[in-house]
């Protein structure tokens, strides 16, 4: 026969496990809330950060001269003015993509060196013109500034590259002149200009390969 004292023994161990239960799951709800509210904070953050970045670049570079001191490729410049640590500032041209020149484990792409090469002509040492999109980012993900760069006789680079064939336009983002620059880098197609003359599927941007499956169909 059971004891008092056992009975006893055994509801008090009862109770101290469902205490500990109870607190577990306390303890286990705290942690998620903790979690969830610390990653509020954190995109909070972040989108403060980003706005603050787009405020400053605005004010810094939108509608502003600047000399262009480097040519990267057909798609991205240096100007004469620092960024932050950096002695330049990077532009990446808005809404257009133009054959990568290649880098150590890495092949030039098809007309990479004519897209810089006419990019170079245009800018290298003179004064052009910033143009920030509205709304949007003004950075990318590596941190360089999207523009839209004017040119000293008044056209703008991103649309002159795209007329002439020397670039693609980028239909991976959205921006203020999306449209305008589809239908741009499709005439240059259909003209065969730049490096539409002989640029096959295999050798279009990965992305371009993927969005536009059939585009050399029905030329």
């Amino acid at each position: 026969m059971q004891r008092k004292d056992d009975k006893v023994t055994l509801a008090m161990s009862k109770r101290r496990r469902t205490v500990l239960i109870v607190l577990c799951l306390f303890a286990f709800i705290l942690l998620v809330w903790l979690d969830n509210s610390l990653a509020r904070r954190r995109q909070l953050l972040r989108s403060i950060s980003g706005e603050q970045t787009n405020l400053l670049d605005r004010t810094d570079y939108h509608g502003k001269k600047f000399v262009v001191k480097h040519v990267l490729d057909g798609d991205t410049i240096d100007v004469e003015v620092p960024d932050g640590r950096r002695e330049y500032t990077r532009i990446r041209l808005l809404g257009i993509d133009t054959p990568e020149t290649g880098k150590e484990d890495s092949a030039a792409m098809h007309f990479a060196s004519e897209a810089a090469a006419f990019t170079r002509r245009g800018t290298l040492g003179k004064s052009v013109t910033v143009y920030l999109d509205s709304p949007g980012p003004t950075r990318g993900k590596y941190g360089r500034l999207l523009a839209y760069v004017k040119l000293p006789d008044g056209r703008f680079l991103n649309e002159v590259l795209l007329t002439g064939g020397y670039a693609y336009a980028d239909l991976r983002f959205s921006h203020s002149f999306y449209n305008k620059y589809e239908q741009l880098g499709e005439t240059a197609r259909r003209q065969k200009k730049g490096l539409w003359q002989d640029v096959t599927h295999e050798q279009l941007p990965k992305w371009l390969q993927s969005k536009s499956p059939n585009l050399f169909s029905g030329k």
